[in-house]
């Protein structure tokens, strides 16, 4: 089943805060935190977007998920070889950019996120005429202590997907 989210959010607005803030990395090495640069590289490789919505400083399952899947080399070849991989994080020991909390709040909105971890897997498209983003949701996931289950998981949601 393919679910559609309009997400509102003005990639001018993002690229001039940041500019102002400067840059901020994600938690986990080889991952993008801002949805433009995921969707330029999303439009580059034609990979969907894989994002993590994380509480990389306080959430025990996302510490798991990290440790048990993420930082594994399995992990890190399927990724780079199938999917574009975005953090969203949530932290409470350090304080995020103003434009990156203003994006992941408005993503986890957008996504209906309750809770942590949750992985969603998903195409954009963006509108030309107000510069949104129109999400084509592929499927989601949570904390999987297995490579191998996890992997598997997200390639079904994109073969479901009938990508082309």
């Amino acid at each position: 089943m393919r679910l559609i989210f309009t997400l509102v959010l003005s990639v001018a607005m993002t690229a001039f805060v940041s500019a102002q803030n400067g840059d901020y990395e994600a938690h986990n090495e080889g991952w993008l935190v801002k949805i433009d640069e995921a969707y330029a590289e999303s439009q580059k490789t034609g990979k969907p977007i894989m994002a993590n919505f994380t509480g990389s400083d306080w959430c025990g399952w996302c510490i798991k998920l990290t440790r048990d899947v993420f930082s594994k080399d399995e992990f890190k070849k399927w990724a780079e070889d199938n999917v574009v991989l975005l953090e969203l994080d949530f932290p409470r020991r350090k304080q995020l950019p103003a434009d990156l909390q203003q994006q992941n709040n408005s993503l986890r909105e957008s996504f209906k996120v309750t809770g942590y971890p949750t992985v969603w897997v998903f195409d954009l498209d963006k509108s030309e005429e107000n510069g949104n983003f129109t999400i084509n949701a592929l499927g989601k996931t949570g904390y999987n202590r297995s490579v191998e289950a996890f992997i598997t998981q997200c390639d079904e949601m994109i073969e479901r997907s009938n990508r082309s």
